[in-house]
């Protein structure tokens, strides 16, 4: 893929500036689906299976994401290159600037909340957990919870404090 003009801004914005592609990167990244039926299934803007099915050849392509190779009767299997896992802080940045500008729900704006809280060295345990789970690259910490292991416990138990603070929003 050759960019329109030779400014690192334009070749982000031609890779990543498209909605979709952000998205899948952010289920791969967050929801760890890897496989086609996930991402399309996961989606809970409701991507068509065309829309998927390009965004994954692009981001493939662009050099952020490999597919595996499907034996018979498998899927495959798709996997961040260190490109894709180093779109974490930008992906960071845009939920940032989200949860500042922009309205949502509460229920979807607790894991950025979360990230937020947590700072650029959380950031940083979340990518070297993709570096273990896409790269095959050997785990920094040996012991205790992972990142994303933290991650959900900490939207898990908030999602419980809301609805156990909040029971009328439940029904």
């Amino acid at each position: 893929m050759e960019p329109r003009s030779g400014c690192p801004i334009n070749a982000a914005v031609e890779v990543l500036g498209d909605r979709w592609a952000l998205l899948v990167l952010r289920d791969v990244i967050f929801g760890d689906r890897r496989h086609f039926r996930a991402l399309l299934t996961g989606s809970i803007e409701g991507i068509a299976s065309n829309i998927l099915a390009d965004r994954l050849v692009r981001l493939v392509e662009a050099g952020l994401l490999t597919r595996g190779t499907a034996a018979r009767g498998q899927r495959a299997r798709y996997s961040l290159t260190e490109a894709g896992i180093q779109t974490l802080p930008v992906i960071q940045a845009l939920a940032n600037w989200g949860l500042d500008w922009c309205p949502g729900s509460d229920e979807l704006r607790i894991r950025e909340q979360i990230v937020r809280a947590e700072g650029p060295g959380f950031v940083e345990e979340l990518m070297d957990e993709l570096r273990v789970r896409h790269l095959d690259a050997p785990p920094k910490v040996e012991h205790g919870p992972g990142a994303f292991e933290r991650l959900d416990a900490a939207c898990a138990a908030e999602r419980e404090r809301r609805r156990t603070a909040d029971p009328v929003a439940d029904r």
